[in-house]
């Protein structure tokens, strides 16, 4: 829990200054700010405003997916469009019925924007701009326990993987619900359309919100902007697999063979808990920063003969973490091809020695380790269809 808010707070630091925030504070509009490249997409920053509309404290929202305010009225074909813009990095704006934390449904108009690195062309932050739709009775209320509410929880979910599928009991329930036109007062049969006001109110907020990030990039070097400036760099991943990547929760890290000394495109939470580094202080980097003065270099050199010959390894090597403190790494190395068959990636599954028992599940890391190559397989495969089978 405490490196994934570590991941949190980092995800504002390292891009912009200090300052930011505050600035972020003064502006009245109810938003939030989330980073695709953590997984499930967090919430990393959200507006006094908004915290006030939806009644939630930052404590309840910051780290957490989306998801928490929808509920069971809430159109699953609205929240997959949300996951669509997502996947494909564009803007979107849309009617949704969002919940109060006591309960209470209200329409709003969502807007989203991606923010892109100016250098990199590579999405940054998704901006999610929440207006709320005038005439919606605001003292009416459809409310829920917390207990009904978590439950409803999985039927959408806001910018991760998609779990908007619920059980057929709450889908009744719903149906139930939705049954009288009128539930509480507020009218959840017929979507609440956003007046032309409403909508340039949005796009306002946004384009302030984007003003801020970008001029508080500038003094980190870091610079953000709008719209893509640049096409992605080579050894960037696209967002669509980094968030189906996003879903494993193993130690494990991808690269990039297409690229000179094959550097990790890809490192997942569970490997920066374990190594103690940040995800910019990785990416990019070859996989040797890991070793150090006792690091047997014959595993090295099995290792590297493994990878030049396009065949999958398994080592126990003495690895070192960003604090200079070692670890026995069973590493388990294998290939990865795409949809066409050719090979894409590397990936490098690692568990720490004192932890290589059977997990709760009862599977034994051997098991783990190809349980995990083979989800990282599906998710190149499906995402190299997806984009036309152009990573060769």
């Amino acid at each position: 829990m405490e490196s994934h808010l570590a991941l949190i707070d980092q995800s504002l630091n390292t891009r912009y200054s200090p300052w930011a925030r505050e600035s972020l504070d003064g502006l009245p509009d109810c938003f939030t700010i989330t980073d695709p490249y953590i997984s499930g997409n967090p919430i990393v920053f959200a507006s006094a405003g908004f915290l006030k509309m939806s009644g939630y404290s930052k404590d309840e929202v910051i780290g957490r997916n989306g998801r928490i305010f929808q509920g069971p009225l809430t159109d699953r074909k609205s929240v997959m469009e949300i996951g669509d813009a997502i996947r494909e990095e564009r803007a979107l704006q849309i009617n949704l019925l969002n919940y109060r934390k006591d309960g209470t449904p209200f329409w709003m108009l969502f807007h989203m924007c991606p923010v892109f690195g100016k250098e990199d062309g590579r999405v940054i932050h998704f901006v999610a701009v929440q207006v709320p739709i005038s005439g919606t009775p605001r003292s009416s209320r459809v409310s829920f326990s917390e207990e009904e509410r978590s439950g409803f929880g999985e039927i959408a979910a806001f910018g991760s993987c998609r779990r908007e599928i619920c059980s057929d009991s709450l889908v009744h329930l719903a149906r139930v619900l939705a049954l009288d036109s009128n539930v509480g007062g507020v009218n959840i049969e017929e979507p609440c359309e956003a007046s032309e006001v409403e909508k340039r109110r949005a796009s306002t907020a946004i384009n302030n919100i984007l003003s801020v990030l970008i001029h508080y990039s500038e003094s980190t070097g870091k610079l953000v902007c709008g719209k893509r400036c640049s096409l992605p760099g080579a050894g960037l991943i696209s967002l669509s697999l980094n968030i189906s990547l996003g879903r494993i929760k193993q130690s494990f890290v991808l690269t990039d063979p297409h690229l000179p000394d094959l550097p990790i495109v890809y490192a997942s939470d569970a490997f920066l808990k374990l190594t103690g580094y940040a995800r910019h202080e990785v990416l990019g980097c070859n996989c040797r920063f890991l070793g150090g003065a006792d690091t047997d270099s014959a595993v090295l050199g099995q290792i590297r003969k493994s990878i030049e010959s396009e065949q999958a390894c398994t080592v126990r090597i003495l690895n070192y973490r960003k604090n200079k403190t070692t670890f026995w790494n069973f590493l388990h190395i294998s290939p990865v091809r795409n949809a066409t068959g050719k090979i894409a990636y590397f990936v490098g599954v690692q568990i720490e020695e004192g932890c290589k028992g059977q997990d709760r599940h009862g599977l034994s890391p051997e098991m783990r380790q190809r349980s995990c190559v083979g989800s990282v397989r599906v998710a190149v495969r499906s995402s190299s269809i997806g984009a036309g089978s152009s990573k060769s």
